[in-house]
């Protein structure tokens, strides 16, 4: 191990840390310096056990030695390549085996570098798709209040979550919002598919009548609404989503940059609800979370309907300097190669019952007034301090890292999501360490 990675650094101010607390951490870090299989290591040595998957992206766990090795391979051989109007074998490739564990109909592949850039691409193909389908008049957008789709212009004017939205002014215009699916009244303490909130999805009809159908594009939401705090959706809502837009002519998008490549127990949250969008983006798993590489995914009538014109003229003007990078392109071949290999895409179905039976084994901790679950994902929602919202669920962060478990907060909702390689053991040490720290919060 490199001696860079045992020596903390003595300047942590130039640093300006994403979505962090820069002054509570700066005080007293915690810094990891490897990791392996479901483990990180901290600068004092300690193993952290994960328990997000990083930031639900390392699905197939830490440091696995077929990814490792492809990265290596090809930074020595083809470091990057101009993606726009030539190419490498290698992105083809790749494009071939994701559509291969797309759900099906989801048959060509548009590349970008984050969940963030998978859904301003996805916003900009909709609307796109609507113009040269001669419906230019269709520019409205419509996300859901709570809904998280990465920190770009688009995905916080689509998404629902204030404190994302808040400080960047006006966003974008023609937007609009259904409600959030969260009804704990009704749905506490539901184990996997909330049985109550399904008719919330008529929502969308009232707000297509406000704004006329005529003037809508693109529906997007998360099949999982996962940074919010996994708000799962009810009982027949998606297909009530997929029924009203399919009936208005309006395209439905999902975003599945968490829910991708088995986090359900499926390959996609589509598969799992048996919905078919038009646009589906993902990100995260697809290297791993090994290089950032997103991937969006469409339908071949949303494809084909930009291959028209001239054969010499760019069809949709848009991309990035990195889509479809070889590095990261060969990093995703072998994170398919070992999802197939070790079965992970569906492994979640089969610890999904163990995982359910222990986070509901929390319900009589104290403080905790929800748990929701839904494949290997899952939150354990406590009861705010007085005063100090988000106080109490930070505080169960910082104790589990001390303790040697790696969670994950928003607001006051813990978040679970580990890689899908844990097992039954390990999934019993998180929730101890869980239970240990609420009751050393509360």
């Amino acid at each position: 191990m490199s001696n860079r990675l045992n020596v903390a650094p003595n300047d942590l101010s130039a640093f300006w840390m994403p979505f962090t607390s820069n002054r509570q951490f700066k005080q007293a870090p915690r810094m990891l310096t490897s990791a392996k299989d479901m483990h990180y290591r901290t600068t004092d040595g300690r193993e952290i056990l994960d328990g997000t998957a990083g930031l639900w992206c390392v699905n197939a766990g830490h440091c696995r030695p077929k990814i490792t090795e492809a990265v290596q391979r090809q930074v020595a051989e083809l470091d990057y390549a101009p993606a726009f109007q030539m190419g490498h074998p290698i992105v083809f490739e790749l494009a071939n085996r994701l559509v291969d564990v797309a759900p099906e109909g989801m048959n060509h592949v548009f590349f970008t570098n984050s969940g963030s850039e998978s859904v301003e691409t996805a916003l900009k193909i909709a609307l796109a798709y609507q113009r040269v389908k001669g419906q230019g008049a269709r520019t409205r957008l419509i996300g859901r209040e709570r809904g998280y789709h990465g920190v770009n212009f688009g995905g916080i004017s689509v998404g629902g979550i204030v404190t994302n939205r808040k400080m960047f002014g006006t966003l974008l215009t023609g937007v609009d919002h259904m409600p959030h699916t969260h009804l704990p009244a009704k749905n506490a303490f539901t184990r996997g598919v909330p049985e109550h909130g399904g008719d919330l999805a008529d929502e969308l009809e009232r707000i297509v009548t406000l704004h006329d159908a005529s003037t809508v594009a693109a529906v997007i939401v998360e099949p999982v609404a996962g940074s919010t705090g996994v708000l799962i959706p009810p009982q027949g809502y998606l297909k009530r989503l997929r029924d009203i837009c399919t009936k208005h002519g309006i395209l439905l998008i999902f975003d599945e940059v968490i829910t991708g490549f088995g986090r359900l127990g499926t390959p996609f949250a589509a598969d799992y609800f048996g919905v078919m969008p038009d646009i589906i983006t993902t990100a995260k798993g697809v290297t791993n979370g090994v290089i950032p590489m997103g991937a969006v995914f469409v339908t071949s009538e949303i494809h084909d309907a930009f291959m028209t014109g001239p054969e010499h003229m760019i069809e949709f003007f848009h991309g990035y300097t990195y889509s479809g990078n070889p590095i990261a392109s060969a990093a995703a071949i072998a994170t398919l190669d070992t999802y197939k290999e070790e079965g992970l895409l569906t492994r979640g179905a089969e610890l999904a019952p163990y995982w359910e039976d222990a986070l509901h084994s929390l319900k009589d901790a104290p403080n905790v007034i929800d748990i929701r679950n839904i494949g290997l994902v899952g939150a354990i929602e406590l009861q705010p301090i007085a005063g100090e919202p988000t106080k109490r669920a930070f505080s169960a962060f910082v104790k589990a890292f001390e303790k040697g478990v790696l969670i994950r907060t928003t607001g006051d909702i813990i978040a679970l999501s580990p890689p899908l390689i844990i097992e039954k053991g390990q999934i019993d040490e998180i929730v101890d360490c869980v239970r240990t720290v609420l009751n050393e919060v509360a």
